[in-house]
């Protein structure tokens, strides 16, 4: 037969396939092993390495979180001395995803927001089946945060972990006791984090169910959450905004100084106060997010705002007082104002305190 001819080259091409494709073939399997057992227990630890940057606009906060995960596997168990080895050891992410033969859960953080970046992962199998998970990952995680108290809040933030595609009754969480003990104890010998303005007090995990409602029927998720425990450094907001801004509403009270004649210096005086406080409001504003509520700042802005706006009228009564010949009068409300105004202010001060329970 010509060589060259088409008929060699199809018979050439089928003798090839032949000896290359079923190799091939069975190098692919039908799909990862299933869990297991039914359900497999996973002990679970969620560690924070680190707190980059909390953004209370946005009520979210970047972290480097380990997850640390363990389970039982006796389809991965191996002789030791045959082997050659005590462990197996999958590292990096292509060993990990082409390598490494067993199951394991995939684990998402359902608060977390954008893709995040995955810096290292190992897996660790031992001898009898046991199999040690380690990741370490870089996220940002929304999560609400309640500033009734802003700038003496304290901030409960969460990171919520389930097995995606795996319901409860497949795989269920259970918390790693000696990881939640380290995690405590970090946080007690660590009293500040790498982020300004903020001191790590606590740290607690917790397992759990969560459920997804689809129609007319309820599935259960297994779920393990790190709650870290924050307090806010708020000192260093009161010497900034708060100090001077009760500072400015008494030096507004200089005006019940001010000789009753001199109707214009005195509303000059008001009117710069209450913009003054308009500007304060923007601040704030700018640095909080959208809320349905008051926070304790907004109360003493308020408070301030209204108390500037008071002495708007007053100096408008003094005024017609003088222009009806009730100089007197006009200098008795004056008077009385200087202590008056500083009083109920203060006395305002003290229950919003009191209201909002700031220790």
């Amino acid at each position: 037969m010509n060589p060259t001819s088409p008929m060699w080259r199809d018979q050439f091409l089928l003798m090839v396939a032949a000896l290359f494709l079923p190799a091939a073939a069975s190098a692919y399997e039908a799909g990862m092993p299933n869990p297991p057992a039914s359900p497999t227990r996973v002990t679970c630890g969620i560690m924070i390495a680190d707190i980059n940057a909390i953004d209370d606009v946005n009520e979210s906060f970047s972290a480097e979180v380990v997850i640390v995960a363990g389970w039982y596997d006796p389809r991965l168990a191996f002789d030791a001395e045959a082997e050659g080895t005590p462990v197996k050891i999958y590292q990096g992410d292509f060993q990990f995803a082409e390598v490494f033969p067993g199951w394991w859960p995939q684990f998402v953080f359902i608060n977390q927001v954008g893709s995040g970046d995955t810096k290292g992962v190992k897996v660790t199998v031992h001898p009898d089946g046991r199999v040690r998970y380690l990741e370490m990952r870089s996220a940002q995680f929304e999560t609400p945060m309640d500033l009734r108290d802003f700038p003496f809040d304290t901030q409960h933030l969460k990171v919520s972990l389930i097995s995606l595609g795996n319901y409860s009754t497949e795989v269920v969480f259970e918390v790693d006791e000696d990881y939640a003990e380290s995690t405590d104890d970090f946080a007690r010998r660590e009293k500040t984090v790498n982020v300004a303005g903020w001191n790590l007090e606590h740290l607690e995990m917790l397992a759990d169910e969560q459920y997804v409602t689809t129609g007319s029927e309820t599935s259960f998720h297994s779920r393990l959450v790190t709650t870290v425990h924050l307090r806010r450094q708020s000192w260093q907001l009161v010497w900034e905004m708060l100090f001077p801004l009760i500072v400015l509403v008494s030096v507004i009270w200089s005006i019940f100084w001010i000789d009753i004649d001199s109707l214009a210096d005195r509303l000059n005086v008001s009117f710069i106060g209450v913009l003054t406080i308009v500007a304060y409001q923007f601040v704030v504003i700018e640095n909080m997010p959208r809320m349905s509520y008051l926070t304790f700042t907004d109360m003493l802005l308020l408070i301030s705002f209204l108390t500037m706006a008071a002495t708007i009228p007053q100096s408008l009564a003094i005024h017609t007082l003088v222009r009806n010949g009730k100089q007197g009068l006009a200098r008795t409300i004056d008077r009385t104002s200087r202590w008056a105004f500083p009083v109920v202010y203060f006395t305002l001060v003290g229950l919003t305190v009191l209201a909002y329970g700031l220790k």
